[in-house]
């Protein structure tokens, strides 16, 4: 019998009380990746199907948009090497092997775990600016949207994956 999902698993040591719903939420997605890239080729995570996103591309824009809204979570504004891997997710050429990807998607994970950990709950109601055009938000939005959009491109790899090996 598989685990409940790790939303029903309890706190996390060393979690803020408020902040436990997006480490579990990163948590959960980090098992359906590992679960999703087991046994997949480099040439299926790039394989596109009716027009849509290949896999590779649905984790590799989680890594990188976890980096990014964390970043902006922070108050810092994007680095030239974010805006450069921003561009680089739909290559088809960043290909990578499912191993890469899961240990980079892994280390998203704990950059984030640990960002999340170390945000006092006094904070969460900040304000803070994303992009260029400095839009409105808060760091507690900015941790959600970011556990929640993670959630959203897992979502879209794992159906992506079960495609792909249906036509396999």
């Amino acid at each position: 019998m598989a685990p409940p999902e790790v939303w029903l698993r309890g706190p996390l040591e060393g979690i803020p009380p408020l902040l436990q719903p997006v480490a579990h939420s990163l948590l959960q997605c980090r098992e359906e990746v590992r679960r999703g890239l087991a046994d997949i080729s480099a040439d299926q995570l790039e394989r596109r199907i009716g027009g849509a996103a290949s896999a590779g591309y649905h984790i590799r824009h989680a890594i990188g948009s976890l980096d990014r809204l964390f970043s902006y979570a922070r108050g810092d504004m994007l680095t030239p090497a974010q805006l450069a891997a921003l561009r680089e997710e739909h290559d088809p050429n960043a290909a990578s092997t499912a191993d890469e990807l899961a240990t980079e998607f892994d280390a998203a994970v704990d950059r984030a775990l640990t960002q999340v950990a170390s945000t006092p709950e006094s904070t969460l109601t900040e304000e803070r600016l994303v992009g260029r055009a400095r839009l409105p938000s808060t760091v507690i939005g900015l941790l959600f949207h970011a556990a929640e959009h993670t959630q959203r491109h897992v979502g879209q790899f794992t159906t992506t994956v079960k495609i792909i090996r249906a036509l396999a």
